[in-house]
C-alpha cells in the first residue's frame, strides 16, 4: 500500500511541474501573438490560435513526459522533479525560438498571421506552427532518451 501512496505522490508532484511548465509555454505563445490569448481562444473564438495553442500544450506535453521517462534513472525524486522542470523548460524555450525563427523567415509578422481566420477554417499558416511545434517536441524529447 506504500508503495501505491508514493507512486500516487510522485505522479501529483511530476503533474504539478507539467503544469508550471505548460503555464510557462502559454505565457511565452501570449508574449509572441497579438492580444490575450486566453481571450482570442476562448471569448474570440479564433480557430487559428487554438491550433497553435493546441500544437504547442501537444508539444510540451511530449517533452514533458520524455522528461519524466529519462528521470526515471536518475538519483532520487527531488532530482528528477527538477530535472523534469528544467528540460521542459529548455523544450519551451527552444519551441518559442522555432516560432521566432519561422516568423523572420515567413511573409507577415507569424503571430499576427495564425490569427487570421478565414471564415470556418483557421490560416494555414496556424497548422504549420502547431505542426512545428509538435515537431520541435518530438526533437527535444529525442534528445533526452
Amino acid at each position: 500500500m506504500t508503495d501505491i501512496v508514493e507512486a500516487a505522490g510522485s505522479a501529483l508532484l511530476y503533474g504539478l511541474v507539467g503544469f508550471v511548465v505548460m503555464a510557462v509555454a502559454f505565457v511565452a505563445l501570449d508574449l509572441v501573438t497579438p492580444g490575450k490569448l486566453a481571450s482570442v481562444v476562448w471569448t474570440e473564438r479564433n480557430k487559428g490560435a487554438a491550433v497553435v495553442l493546441g500544437g504547442q500544450m501537444l508539444g510540451v506535453g511530449i517533452v514533458i513526459r520524455e522528461a519524466i521517462a529519462a528521470s526515471e534513472s536518475e538519483a532520487g525524486l527531488g532530482y528528477g522533479l527538477l530535472s523534469t522542470l528544467v528540460y521542459g523548460l529548455v523544450g519551451v524555450l527552444v519551441m518559442t525560438l522555432v516560432f521566432a525563427v519561422v516568423g523572420i523567415v515567413t511573409p507577415g509578422r507569424m503571430g499576427a498571421v495564425v490569427l487570421q481566420d478565414d471564415g470556418d477554417r483557421p490560416h494555414p499558416a496556424a497548422w504549420v506552427q502547431g505542426a512545428m511545434y509538435v515537431g520541435t517536441a518530438l526533437m527535444v524529447g529525442a534528445a533526452l532518451s
